[in-house]
């Protein structure tokens, strides 16, 4: 099929397909037999793909990003109505003229998400659309799992979800991150948590768990050191907050969920990759009460507000609210 529709999160693994087409496409000159379109120029798409590639057979043209898949915005009558007559002109070229692109042109249209307007509908009839969607848990276990494997390294599923668990659920970062011990562990070693907890850089998320965890726990000196770790090591202390808060704020839907018998993924939004966090989310929730967690996301409210009048400093009040819930 010579036009392509490929979109999704998994920015990953959509990045690795669009550089096996370029590669299968042979070599590449920009603006002869390799065109990039985006939002600023997809009007002249048709133009281009009716332009000869001067002394090639075929041309690839990349369109990425391009706002024809978008819903539309009401708000911008004008643009919205020009938006759909071009989405409408593209789609009506492509159907009525598929054997000529065959011949002389590889389209690919390349998105985050997408519509299914009457573009997407004349590509899912003459072309081929493929979906990249966020790996699930088994998914990305087993991709870890094959590339230790690649390396001779061993790595068990328990250790692998726990090494997702703190890197994220990313399969660029997954990937930096397992290099790193695999070089470290070398040919016929076995990863395991001691290595993963030296070398891995733990994703925020996966730190403030860990916070979250010492301070149901009582363990105040653990929850400071957490918290003083993330500031040594950079991280904006704005952020801390607000990752804090959106932390506890899913603990107080659980507990709303679990009041009302609610499906807790689905009360807390998780994303198909995230789901085997439940577990963890709801674990931690049995830690507070419901009115302890409203007090503390209250008092996160409170100290970003005053923090922002000059009224009290945002270390001083962060550490003051972890102890206080620690005692």
């Amino acid at each position: 099929m010579s036009v392509k529709l490929l979109y999704g999160e998994e920015t990953y693994l959509l990045e690795n397909k669009i550089k096996r087409i370029k590669k299968d496409f042979g070599d590449l000159v920009k603006g002869i037999n390799y065109i990039q379109i985006d939002e600023t120029s997809v009007q002249e798409l048709i133009a281009d793909i009716e332009t000869p590639a001067f002394g090639y057979e075929k041309k690839l043209i990349i369109a990425r990003d391009t706002g024809l898949f978008k819903k539309e915005k009401k708000t911008a009558k004008g643009q919205e109505l020009s938006t759909n007559k071009l989405v409408n002109k593209i789609a009506d070229y492509i159907s009525n003229n598929v054997s000529i692109i065959d011949e002389a042109v590889e389209l690919v249209f390349v998105e985050e998400s997408v519509e299914k307007n009457s573009l997407y509908k004349a590509i899912e009839k003459n072309g081929e659309i493929t979906e990249f969607a966020l790996l699930k848990l088994p998914e990305l276990i087993q991709n870890i799992q094959k590339i230790c494997a690649a390396y001779k390294v061993k790595i068990d599923n328990i250790t692998a979800k726990y090494f997702i668990e703190v890197c994220g659920t990313n399969m660029q970062d997954l990937i930096n991150e397992i290099r790193k011990l695999i070089e470290y562990i070398g040919p016929e070693g076995t990863i395991t948590k001691k290595e993963i907890d030296l070398l891995s850089i733990k994703q925020i998320d996966s730190v403030i768990f860990d916070l979250t965890d010492n301070l149901g726990k009582k363990e105040t000196k653990k929850a400071m050191d957490v918290l003083h770790n993330l500031i040594y090591e950079k991280e904006p202390i704005q952020k801390i907050l607000i990752t804090l808060y959106n932390h506890f704020k899913k603990l107080y839907i659980v507990k709303i969920a679990e009041e009302n018998r609610k499906d807790l993924a689905i009360a807390m939004n998780l994303k198909p990759n995230q789901l085997f966090l439940t577990s963890k989310y709801k674990s931690q929730a049995s830690y507070f009460k419901k009115q302890e967690i409203e007090n503390i996301l209250e008092e996160f409210i409170n100290l970003d507000a005053n923090y922002k009048s000059g009224l009290i400093d945002i270390n001083v009040g962060l550490e003051s609210i972890l102890c206080r819930y620690c005692s």
